[in-house]
């Protein structure tokens, strides 16, 4: 395990260090959430599950920019020299999903300082921890939909998916804006999309009840179906480099 940790580390500081991810993946959900929530009225409803909505988007984009990653190091042969290192490819990918899971909380933290600090949110202590570590878990699908991209796709092209899937999950998931402006057929789709559930679960913590057992399954059946495409796009692609 000790070798998973290094790589980790590794990777940590190397996606900590990209000025594009600290903007577009921290700034730019801070910077969203406080606009869209200071224009028109002053509605502290509305300034809660815009902050839980824009937590998870800051999530979801870094999440999958652990793909774009991937990418990259497909091309420069990053990956042909882990090849042969100690490390197993079980142990890459671990390492990887790890890196992801980790890059996800300043995203997420960013946002909720911006609630509490900036707009005036207010939750109970345990409601703010627990708020942060549901969307912490729950960002692991988005992580295994970014390796699978990066896995499957050129540097380029999984950028592009990437923004694609983060731009269109967001908006059809309720994240910028409420499911209660869709039309009807709208928000049934909604409902089953992952990131309308992934907010589903601290918006539920900030509401001062449990995530609905939908919102859990869906999302559970969403990290299946993400997996799977990770495992397949490494067994088909990984082996190639």
């Amino acid at each position: 395990m000790s070798g998973v940790f290094d790589y980790l580390r590794l990777e940590v500081r190397r996606t900590l260090r990209d000025v594009g991810f600290v903007i577009g993946g921290i700034a730019m959900p801070v910077m969203m959430y406080l606009l869209f929530t200071n224009l028109g009225e002053n509605d502290p409803t509305w300034r809660t599950a815009s902050m839980v909505g824009m937590a998870a988007y800051g999530a979801v984009g870094s999440a999958l920019n652990t793909g774009g990653g991937v990418a990259e190091d497909r091309t420069v042969g990053w990956l042909r020299q882990l090849r042969v290192t100690p490390m197993t490819p079980r142990q890459v990918v671990a390492g990887r999903a790890l890196t992801g899971s980790v890059t996800v909380l300043p995203a997420i933290c960013a946002v909720l300082l911006a609630g509490g600090l900036v707009n005036g949110v207010r939750l109970q202590a345990w409601q703010w921890a627990v708020t942060a570590l549901l969307l912490w878990l729950g960002s692991l699908p988005f992580t295994l939909l970014g390796l699978g991209n990066g896995y499957g796709l050129t540097a380029q092209t999984t950028g592009v998916v990437n923004m694609v899937c983060n731009l269109g999950l967001a908006v059809l998931g309720g994240l910028w804006f409420p499911v209660s402006l869709f039309p009807h057929w709208l928000r049934a789709v909604s409902a089953y999309t992952p990131t309308h559930r992934f907010a589903d679960l601290g918006l539920a913590v900030t509401e001062g009840h449990a995530p609905a057992a939908g919102a859990v399954l869906v999302l559970t059946a969403w990290l299946l179906a993400f997996g799977s495409y990770a495992v397949l796009s490494y067994r088909r692609n990984a082996g190639a480099v």
